[in-house]
């Protein structure tokens, strides 16, 4: 379901239900990155891109600061162009992964957020349901301070590849790995809602 006004892009909504085929999405490098190895684990600080399985559109924000959504964009290959790349800011405060800016892995059962590499804003979902663009499920956006509980994801339930032996990952599927086939990713916050696309209609 496309917007029906500002980018006219695919929307991009929250859901509770994790079995929906629509919250799928695969972690690959970001748009300016040198490549990366399946099996390669995500380290905090990284730049990425999550590409939906179903569609092939990456995540995405618009440059321009008034408009607060976030889309699915791209072609069926999944490129797109920079405002696909979010940096993954690990939380700190429960431990386990080492620090936000870079270093430490991003781990299975830690939070992130992430930041929007053009904007510097935020992914985010609302608490309140909207009846547009799909009624009854959260609005995602981007927005400038990623404190709330509705910026926090996790890397939830699908595929994680056994990361390779010299990433110096701490073990067998802990840490996400680039370019396996499908995750989805949740907010910790507002009703643990999974980032969703309806696909195109």
């Amino acid at each position: 379901v496309r917007y029906g006004s500002g980018s006219g892009q695919q929307s991009v909504t929250g859901v509770e239900a994790t079995e929906d085929a629509n919250s799928y999405w695969r972690v690959r490098d970001a748009t300016s990155g040198t490549g990366c190895r399946r099996g390669d684990p995500v380290r905090c600080g990284d730049t990425l891109r999550l590409t939906h399985l179903a569609t092939g559109k990456n995540l995405h924000r618009l440059k321009e600061q008034r408009i607060c959504h976030v889309s699915a964009y791209g072609d069926a290959k999944g490129e797109g162009d920079r405002g696909d790349d979010w940096t993954v800011v690990c939380d700190t405060s429960g431990g386990g992964g080492g620090g936000g800016g870079g270093g430490g892995l991003w781990l299975r059962s830690q939070r992130v957020r992430l930041r929007h590499s053009v904007t510097e804003r935020y992914l985010h979902v609302a608490g309140a349901r909207f009846g547009r663009p799909i009624a009854g499920q959260a609005e995602v956006s981007a927005v400038a301070s990623g404190g709330g509980r509705g910026s926090y994801w996790l890397a939830a339930e699908g595929v994680f590849v056994k990361p390779n032996e010299a990433s110096g990952s701490p073990g067998m599927g802990r840490a996400p790995s680039v370019e396996r086939p499908a995750f989805v990713v949740s907010g910790d916050g507002a009703d643990g809602a999974g980032l969703h696309d309806s696909g195109e209609l």
